[in-house]
């Protein structure tokens, strides 16, 4: 059984990818600092998989322990996972997002090559690509004028994993462009978790749903789509963690870079989320405009073409049944 590393492996896309890894008979390893996530998640995912998840709580930036953890175990592939996320509180601490999501993936590669480790799958984000290009985005189209420091680091770090790929023909990278997450797996035991006010919708639109908060947030509604708010595409977060499966099915068949889309290929507007919420669940969210914030695109959905003819991957739930599975978890 082959150990797969996944950094952030107790976060939200990365316990989902934990899952997705047992069931298809690869041995996750998690490295999580715990920073963004909660180490119950752990008891959680063993009563999901019927498995005894190994994970180490380590900060990728502590070099020595993480060289420790792998002398200790032989690992065939990284999943990298971790890194703060949130654009507006990227906005207002920007060089400690520049410090953990750039200093984490260095020291990570420098890890990986004194161990002979050469396959990495980077979590990237739609965020890199530049606004005002024919949708839907697909791969091939114009990145880094990006809109907020979250973005920017991830940008840094695709053009730090091109260069490695160029100039050292070792590596095997695969670059995942992720849209936009949403939903929990069908057993509501994991899912996106949150302190105080979320940054993003679903987590925000369930706080409201439990009470917790008195109303949502719609940040704009004078952008220039159907509704006026964002249009987003929202992508089941199993969807995304079966992107990865098929991503290391795949990785040793050819060295270098290759870089995907993990998207529905679909826009759904933030007022049409909160409709099929409340359609699903049968609960009313109370919602107030607000204004724009800073960094927001309006409008950014995907062609996921590349990893269905590459991959032979393709989502599997709509918008519906993502806001079915919220329902457990309310």
């Amino acid at each position: 059984m082959k150990n797969v590393f996944i950094t952030g492996g107790a976060g939200y896309i990365g316990s989902h990818c934990v899952v997705s890894l047992v069931k298809n008979g690869y041995n996750p390893v998690i490295l999580d600092n715990f920073s963004n996530s909660r180490q119950t998640v752990l008891k959680k995912l063993k009563t999901i998989t019927n498995k005894k998840i190994i994970s180490y709580k380590v900060d990728l930036r502590d070099k020595s322990k993480l060289k420790s953890i792998f002398k200790k175990h032989k690992c065939y592939c990284v999943i990298h996972c971790a890194g703060f996320k949130a654009v507006s509180e990227s906005i207002r601490e920007t060089i400690p997002y520049f410090d953990n999501n750039i200093g984490s993936a260095l020291s990570l590669l420098e890890c990986m090559e004194e161990n002979n480790v050469f396959k990495i799958i980077f979590s990237s984000s739609c965020t890199v690509y530049n606004e005002n290009q024919s949708l839907p985005w697909k791969e091939t189209i114009k990145i880094g004028n990006t809109k907020n420091p979250y973005a920017t680091s991830k940008y840094i770090i695709e053009r730090m994993l091109m260069d490695l790929a160029k100039y050292n023909k070792n590596w095997s990278i695969r670059i995942a462009r992720y849209f936009n997450a949403i939903g929990n797996h069908s057993s509501g035991l994991i899912k996106e978790e949150t302190n105080g006010v979320p940054n993003f919708l679903v987590p925000y639109i369930v706080k409201v749903a439990k009470k917790e908060l008195p109303y949502l947030r719609v940040f704009g509604k004078n952008y220039r789509t159907k509704d006026g708010t964002c249009i987003r595409d929202f992508i089941h977060v199993m969807d995304l963690a079966d992107g990865h499966i098929a991503l290391l099915k795949k990785i040793n068949q050819k060295k270098g870079l290759k870089i995907y889309n993990f998207g529905t290929g679909k826009g759904t507007s933030v007022l049409e989320v909160i409709r099929a919420f409340e359609k699903q669940t049968g609960v009313p969210i109370s919602f107030r405009f607000s204004k724009k914030r800073k960094g927001d695109a309006a409008v950014s959905y995907c062609s996921a073409k590349k990893a269905l003819k590459e991959l032979k991957w393709e989502t599997k739930y709509n918008l519906n049944q993502a806001m079915m599975d919220v329902k457990k978890i309310i």
